[in-house]
């Protein structure tokens, strides 16, 4: 067997992925506030780059001006950076530039007040561990402390036993009641409580009220309170009927959820990377770059690359040019990026008037592929665009991947959005009569009824969506469901 070497030539093609092109990708599906971010760390890494502030748009008036008088070009040619033996054409970057974001003046919208966003306000974690720190500076009681507090359910109550926590933390009983009695003494009143009568007297005891007829009815008649049975309470205590019912107003008032003024997750301020305003009947998208820096090639690079860089030696030239294409690149990408985003709202803006005419009842079913064709780009474009971006209607405040949902059927053959049904079956669990809920099988031929072709299994995901509980469950507290299900819409 004979080994022979050859050499032959085989041309193929295949998609490289650069640095640059992957940056650029990566800037589409960047928050505004990561893009804030992005786009001064580029500012700080790259001395090509500047950030433009009212004095230097002054200075780039000035120099325009200047370059604008007769004789200010040496040569009459020297602006012309390609004849000059330069292979990138910064001047024709600097022609397009008004097609960029950063070379308009936002529009003056009115923009709705910041009032309007979440803000983040304290948890009540932060706020017992304070008093926790400054109360105590024995560290096992502050662990200890910490434990419980760390266990506090959503109302402020402590579902876990003292036992339990003994055991988990390798300390005694006494320990672990000591530290629950300091937790106890925190604002706000009742907080750490083990159930609703203790929550009730912890209040009362933080008004020094723990020997009133109040706290008595709470100690020595709770079954009688809960079960309304005023009179017996009135002969068990031996007080008069009316000092009850005035003791029992008094309880009336008390919290029984010490923690609902705290949150237990942190909330974050949201601002909209797009507006979308009503004007005269007509709907008008506006980006949002209030903070946004606006970044421009330094003037000072600019008018030595026009001379040729011949001050430069061949390193330091060749490290300016490198940098002159990354700083062009960066600016063309955010701009795709910005008017990729516009072009995305308008769409969102033309599939779903009337859900921004009317509300989220008339949502109708879109899916990326149909945004991408309307806009002549890729669906993963717009996958990555949509994603982390918020936009502002006269609907509220809605993260841009809400507009996209699937449909089902409706009897006159239209789609009907997976949204608009969900918040169809919302309103109608809302209006159930007392003691009488609805079943998912019912739920599912009242849909029918008004057009929407469902299966009960798919209505049950969407209740259960909803955090509204089965029919079984349901029965027996309607009153209190159907105000828990109205506090659910948007």
């Amino acid at each position: 067997m004979s080994m022979e070497t050859s050499l032959s030539l085989r041309q193929t093609q295949r998609l490289t992925m650069t640095p640059m092109l992957q940056e650029a990708i990566k800037l589409l599906q960047l928050s505004r506030l990561e893009l804030s971010q992005t786009l001064h760390q580029y500012a700080l890494e790259n001395p090509v780059l500047e950030e433009e502030t009212e004095a230097t748009w002054e200075e780039q008036a000035g120099d325009r001006a200047e370059e604008l008088e007769p004789g200010s070009s040496e040569n009459g040619d020297s602006g012309n950076l390609v004849s000059d033996g330069l292979d990138w054409d910064w001047e024709r970057y600097l022609e397009d530039a008004s097609d960029s974001y950063l070379a308009v003046a936002r529009e003056d919208k009115e923009t709705p007040s910041f009032e309007n966003f979440l803000s983040r306000p304290i948890s009540l974690i932060d706020h017992l561990q304070f008093q926790l720190y400054t109360s105590t500076t024995d560290q096992a009681l502050q662990e200890i402390g910490n434990y419980i507090i760390g266990n506090l359910d959503q109302n402020g109550y402590l579902r876990v036993p003292i036992a339990e926590i003994s055991a988990e933390l390798g300390v005694s009983i006494e320990a672990v009641e000591r530290a629950l009695r300091l937790v106890q003494s925190f604002d706000p009143p009742g907080i750490g409580a083990r159930d609703l009568k203790e929550c009730l007297l912890l209040q009362l005891k933080e008004r020094g009220e723990e020997k009133s007829l109040d706290a008595r009815i709470l100690s020595e008649c709770a079954a009688e309170l809960e079960a309304g049975k005023w009179k017996l309470i009135a002969e068990r205590l031996r007080v008069d009927l009316g000092a009850v019912m005035e003791a029992i107003e008094r309880i009336r008032k008390l919290d029984p959820r010490p923690a609902r003024s705290f949150t237990a997750e942190e909330t974050q301020y949201l601002t909209p990377d797009v507006f979308i305003y009503k004007i005269e009947g007509e709907y008008v998208v506006v980006l949002n770059d209030e903070g946004l820096p606006r970044l421009r090639i330094s003037p000072y690079y600019l008018k030595i690359l026009r001379k040729g860089g011949k001050e430069w030696d061949g390193g330091t030239r060749e490290y300016i040019e490198e940098k002159m294409r990354q700083a062009v690149w960066l600016l063309r990408s955010v701009g795709q990026r910005q008017r990729t985003l516009y072009k995305v709202a308008q769409s969102l803006v033309k599939f779903q008037r009337r859900f921004l005419d009317e509300g989220i009842s008339y949502l109708r079913p879109l899916t990326l592929r149909q945004v991408a064709e309307d806009i002549s780009v890729h669906e993963s474009t717009v996958s990555r665009v949509t994603a982390n971006k918020y936009v502002h209607t006269p609907q509220g405040t809605f993260e841009m991947k809400f507009f996209f949902h699937r449909g089902l059927s409706s009897q006159g053959g239209d789609m009907v959005s997976s949204t608009s049904v969900r918040e169809e079956i919302r309103k109608i669990l809302s209006g159930e009569e007392g003691g009488r809920p609805l079943s998912d099988q019912r739920l599912c031929q009242i849909l029918r009824s008004r057009g929407i072709k469902i299966a009960r299994r798919t209505v049950a995901k969407y209740r259960a969506q909803l955090q509204i509980p089965s029919s079984t469950r349901r029965k027996g507290t309607t009153a209190e469901k159907s105000q828990s299900i109205r506090g659910k819409e948007r």
